[in-house]
């Protein structure tokens, strides 16, 4: 697969994301609705819909998870047309994506194990790995960006998780296996290649 193509479709489809968003934005903008309230109600929304799911309901943690996930857009989007960008805006809002992610992952874990039917032992190693591909892909890019080095490469960023995520739960219990497997190995895929990048950044910068 070419990343500089796979790069420009991704940015593609995200253009066009938020262009069909911006009518949102700008609302929320209008009524002085402060990015940090957004964010706060991001993080409702996954642990709402954790709970949802340890309960057993896969197809309200699902619609529970895409609210959230809009609220994460959202957040940013509002933030830069606000004019209330900052680093520090920037800090909580990652932050307050890794929570929505342990989270949530820990509503799935305990769905699974709490199954009447039982469960098989990978399953839970599984969404285990799963979860630690996923903080381990957003800390990579965090680190990299700490010295220096744009680290927006990969196979699985955030937004391709929840949406990936959302359809798994939407789709039922087999599925959503299927793509807890699929998002293990994905995100796990993303930090080598995350690692790779910010090697030869490195060497690139330190032989200059």
């Amino acid at each position: 697969m070419n990343t500089a193509s796979t790069r420009m479709d991704k940015r593609a489809l995200q253009a066009g994301a938020r262009k069909v968003l911006d009518p949102i934005v700008a609302l929320l903008a209008s009524l002085g609705v402060a990015p940090l309230l957004v964010s706060l109600f991001g993080v409702v929304f996954s642990v709402w819909g954790a709970v949802v799911v340890g309960r057993g309901s896969l197809l309200g943690g699902g619609i529970f998870l895409l609210i959230a996930g809009l609220c994460d857009v959202l957040d940013g989007d509002l933030a830069r047309r606000a004019g209330k960008a900052s680093p520090f805006g920037a800090f909580i809002d990652s932050t307050l994506d890794r929570v929505s992610e342990f989270v949530f992952f820990g509503g799935i874990l305990l769905y699974v194990v709490g199954r009447p039917e039982g469960y098989a032992l990978w399953e839970p190693i599984v969404i285990l790995l799963a979860l630690m591909g996923s903080m381990l892909t957003s800390y990579a890019r965090a680190r990299a960006e700490g010295i220096g080095v744009d680290c927006k490469v990969g196979l699985m960023e955030r937004p391709e998780r929840i949406v990936l995520l959302a359809i798994g739960l939407i789709a039922g219990h087999r599925f959503l296996m299927a793509v807890m497997i699929l998002l293990a190995a994905t995100s796990l895929v993303t930090v080598v290649q995350r690692i790779s990048h910010v090697h030869r950044s490195s060497a690139a910068r330190d032989s200059r």
